[in-house]
């Protein structure tokens, strides 16, 4: 069973950087999709990004386009998501997934909080 730990959030400025890291344990996630989703309070969970199992392919939201870019490690068993130029309204507690393409998400973490101040 694929367990997965958010970590690297945190307080960061309106315009700033932050980088979070999604590491996984109990299997490997070479052949999974891993996605990005992000919590805003009173909201909905929602997509933020995944990339596909060779890291060759990226898909984002349009909110965060040329802002957020997704990478992974598979020999570190661990995913990243780089986000730069952050706004107020990226203010969310960040999870990521893991699923086979075209298939559900299977195995969630437990998220990570990111708070971008004004």
């Amino acid at each position: 069973q694929v367990q997965l730990v958010e970590s690297g959030g945190g307080l960061v400025q309106a315009g700033g950087s932050l980088r979070l890291s999604c590491a996984a344990s109990g299997g490997t996630i070479s052949r999974y999709t891993m996605g990005w989703f992000r919590q805003a309070p009173g909201k909905e969970r929602k997509f933020v990004g995944n990339i596909n199992w060779s890291g060759g392919n990226t898909v984002y939201t349009d909110s965060v386009k040329g802002r957020f870019t997704i990478s992974r490690d598979n020999a570190e068993n661990t995913v990243f998501l780089q986000m730069n130029s952050v706004k107020p309204e990226d203010t969310a507690v960040y999870y990521c997934a893991a699923g086979y393409s075209g298939g559900p998400w299977d195995h969630w973490g437990q998220g990570t909080q990111v708070t971008v101040s004004s």
